[in-house]
C-alpha cells in the first residue's frame, strides 16, 4: 500500500501539508504551526491509542478516559533524533480490568503499532501504565 502526504511551502518556515486526513500546518516554532519532531510523538501516540481503544472495546474492558503522554529525549547533536521515548499510559475509571488493559497496551507495543515499529528504529522505548480512581 502506498500513502501520499503533499507538503507546500507557504512562506518564511510555515508549510502546508495534505494527507488523506485532512490538512495540517508544519512550521519551524512560531506558533503558526506543528513542529515536524513533536508531530512524530503525536504520531506514536495516536497509533497506539487506537490500538488500545479498539482492543479495550473487543475485550468488553472499557475505561472512563484515556490519556497517552510521550517524553522523549532529544540528542544534542546535528541531526537531533530521539535516541529515548518513554509512553506513559494512563487510564482513569473506578473499576479497572487490568488484565486485559494490559493485555492490549502489550499487544499495541509489540504487535499492532507501525508507528512503535518505526521509533523501535532508532530509540530505546520503554512503557508505563498509570491507573486514576475516579
Amino acid at each position: 500500500m502506498i500513502n501520499k502526504v503533499t507538503t507546500t511551502w507557504k512562506s518564511n518556515m510555515h508549510f502546508e501539508s495534505t494527507n488523506p486526513g485532512g490538512n495540517l500546518l508544519i512550521d519551524a516554532g512560531d506558533g503558526e504551526g506543528y513542529r515536524p519532531k513533536s508531530l512524530m510523538l503525536s504520531a506514536l501516540a495516536g497509533c497506539s491509542g487506537l490500538d488500545v481503544v479498539s482492543l479495550l472495546k473487543k475485550m468488553r474492558a472499557e475505561v472512563d478516559d484515556f490519556t497517552i503522554d510521550i517524553e522523549a529525549n532529544l540528542t544534542d547533536e546535528h541531526p537531533k533524533f530521539y535516541d529515548k521515548v518513554k509512553v506513559i499510559y494512563n487510564f482513569y475509571g473506578s473499576d479497572f480490568k487490568k488484565d486485559k488493559i494490559e493485555k492490549s497496551v502489550k499487544l499495541s507495543v509489540e504487535r499492532y503499532c507501525g508507528v512503535m515499529e518505526m521509533f523501535r528504529q532508532f530509540a530505546e522505548i520503554t512503557t508505563e501504565i498509570q491507573y486514576f480512581k475516579r
